[in-house]
């Protein structure tokens, strides 16, 4: 497996290794076998399989991902762009008869399906140009994530042996596809034939596009009427240890610990649950996060990602820029996380295997690292601690 690892990384030519090889015929005869189970009819497999070898370049991307290496800043100016503002208040006008009928039917504003648009695939101008079927067959083939990517090459196959979609389909490195880019599972479970052709077309069909993508956030819990969250300040004397997704109290409760609005105005009364959320720690930016902010999360499970769909679509909904002022902090590197994660390890504070992902864990330990050094609780990994774990 470590040389296939190995050949992976260099060239698709690498393929001609014999043992190689075989090991990835014998997944995919393994695959052939649940798939028939699954009533898929040999002539989409003899398709599908015919002539297809793993993709490396689709393992490279699996291993650094931005979500993992940006900060906020950094992270939220290269989506929510002039660009993406000036088109997507195009696209809200030019479309506003199908959003405004969506809206209607599931109850997503029209500003939160453009933000997501717009991030996604910026507009549909990025919808991907490498094989779905080699994508997930690839990453269904590594080891890190196999099961995963396994359910999404079954449902992949299926789709299109139902012709609801193409062959010859193309996506991204993950196997997410067209304009919203929805996994074959979620094609599956929400997408929508709006225009009653017998094809969910999320590539070029607008009516599809966005009523999948409405009826996926209404049943992943988007709420009618409510606003995913809120820029706010937070006092000096603040407990930052509050400043989680598990940690849930009222508007009014955040209201007595000191929150005030981005302007430093009082809260509006309000019983509903939020959670505090500081992106890059106690310095930078805070908002209020509500149940829908949960709900962006379950498309993509990235903060970063959540807060720069919230924010976009606020944009567009003619809001302002953020009050915060930007920080200029260096990116992690996927290697600077590692040593952050080995160095508090080394120092008692559990990270688990040092990945260079800083997700709950490594978030963990850096609060009991900060506790135990008299430093502001606020769980963040950025270059400060990597600065402090580096000092002798």
């Amino acid at each position: 497996m470590l040389r296939f690892i190995f050949c992976l990384l260099l060239t698709t030519s690498a393929y001609a290794n014999d043992t190689t090889a075989r090991s990835f015929e014998s997944f995919l005869a393994d695959i052939r076998v649940q798939a028939t189970d699954q009533g898929i009819s040999t002539a989409t497999l003899d398709q599908a399989f015919h002539g297809l070898t793993p993709n490396p370049k689709v393992i490279k991307f699996d291993r650094s991902q931005a979500e993992f290496s940006q900060n906020f800043w950094r992270y939220l100016g290269s989506r929510v762009s002039p660009y993406r503002l000036k088109n997507g208040k195009k696209l809200l006008q030019k479309h506003q008869t199908a959003f405004q009928h969506n809206y209607q039917k599931y109850g997503v504003p029209p500003h939160i399906i453009v933000a997501f648009w717009g991030l996604e695939t910026n507009y549909g101008n990025n919808t991907g140009d490498l094989s779905l079927i080699r994508s997930l067959a690839t990453l269904g083939f590594d080891e890190r994530r196999s099961a995963f990517f396994t359910e999404q090459l079954l449902t992949l196959l299926k789709l299109i042996d139902d012709n609801k979609i193409p062959l010859d389909a193309q996506g991204s490195w993950a196997g997410a596809m067209g304009n919203v880019q929805f996994m074959p599972t979620n094609v599956a479970a929400y997408g929508v034939d709006a225009d009653g052709d017998g094809e969910i077309d999320l590539w070029g069909n607008k009516a599809d596009i966005f009523a999948s993508a409405a009826n996926f956030l209404q049943k992943i819990g988007w709420h009618r009427g409510e606003r995913w969250g809120r820029e706010v300040t937070i006092p000096q004397n603040f407990d930052y240890q509050l400043a989680n997704l598990n940690t849930k109290k009222t508007v009014n409760e955040w209201q007595a610990l000191g929150v005030r609005t981005a302007t430093n105005e009082d809260l509006p009364s309000s019983t509903m649950n939020a959670s505090l959320i500081l992106p890059m720690g106690y310095n930078g930016p805070a908002f209020l996060a509500y149940r829908n902010f949960r709900a962006i999360l379950k498309w993509n499970h990235s903060i970063l990602y959540a807060l720069s769909v919230g924010h976009l679509s606020d944009r567009l909904a003619g809001t302002r820029k953020l009050f915060a002022e930007p920080i200029t902090e260096p990116s992690l590197s996927r290697d600077d996380i590692k040593f952050i994660q080995t160095s508090l390890n080394q120092l008692g504070f559990d990270t688990g295997e040092p990945d260079g992902i800083s997700g709950p864990k490594t978030r963990g330990a850096t609060r009991q690292y900060q506790r135990a050094n008299n430093l502001p609780i606020d769980g963040y990994v950025g270059y400060q601690l990597l600065q402090q774990l580096q000092t002798p």
